[in-house]
């Protein structure tokens, strides 16, 4: 009884997958809806790839899809992952402005001009320090672009960390620097999202980690978002089934979906 709003189609760079096939997926697996969160990245260094957006294409036509395949019992909603940056901050601004989308997804996928996805960011010095510096960003991203909904993969960065025991280590050796993140994005209003892609990238907790989801309750965060991150059909709805005991085991009940950038709480069981 989950809905999926974190995924990605073929208008996203790093997808072939149809927005239709996914569609057909999340329904046949008995999800209450799903959000598209295709990528927008805005200064995306060039030499890893495309992550610019078809915007227009995109809204007008996911917008069709959705009003063609929702049915009472499934609903499809469209949103954007926005990859933040300070000094894109404006232009962020203006994507998210340009149509009225259901849900803002706001994520760090950019360090310093490098992605923790490639090689070249693990290679500036220790695995701990590259990622003292991706928190560091996630702070200064968020201070600097506010109009977003809940935060995405907050421990992004460790799926490819290249050491087990740093991979797994989120949260305790950057406590300080998570509790202010963790604190402003409360101040904010903003949910947090509990991403389940890092199941799939050998790692042993959802993006973020148990902990930190418990710190973030702890702290007085209320809000939580779902979604799988996934970029093929197979992966819609990957994992929820450990969701419901890890999340009410940090003191959540209920999870939120964004309707017009509104939350609307679900029951969790």
């Amino acid at each position: 009884m989950f809905w999926d709003n974190h995924m990605h189609s073929n208008f996203s760079g790093d997808s072939d997958a149809a927005p239709i096939d996914m569609i057909n997926s999340a329904k046949a697996k008995g999800l209450l809806g799903i959000t598209f969160t295709d990528h927008i990245d805005i200064d995306y260094p060039k030499e890893y790839g495309f992550f610019d957006l078809d915007l227009d294409n995109y809204y007008i036509s996911q917008h069709a899809l959705a009003l063609e395949q929702s049915t009472e019992d499934f609903t499809i909603l469209t949103g954007l992952e926005v990859g933040l940056q300070p000094h894109i901050a404006k232009k962020c601004q203006a994507v998210v402005n340009q149509f009225p989308y259901d849900f803002i997804i706001g994520s760090t996928h950019i360090v310093d001009r490098l992605d923790p996805y490639f090689d070249d960011f693990w290679q500036q010095g220790s695995e701990k320090d590259a990622l003292d510096r991706y928190y560091a960003c996630i702070l200064e991203n968020i201070n600097a672009f506010t109009d977003f909904d809940s935060l995405g993969h907050l421990d992004y960065a460790f799926r490819y960390a290249k050491t087990p025991d740093i991979k797994n280590n989120t949260h305790t050796p950057y406590f300080d620097i998570i509790d202010a993140i963790l604190s402003q994005i409360i101040k904010l209003d903003k949910a947090l999202e509990i991403n389940t892609a890092a199941l799939r990238k050998g790692m042993k907790n959802p993006n973020p980690a148990a902990s930190i989801i418990k710190r973030y309750h702890e702290l007085g965060g209320k809000l939580i978002t779902i979604g799988a991150d996934a970029h093929t059909p197979e992966d819609v709805g990957a994992d929820f089934n450990i969701l419901p005991d890890l999340l009410s085991s940090c003191g959540f009940t209920e999870y939120a979906v964004y309707k017009k950038r509104k939350p609307v709480l679900y029951p969790l069981g």
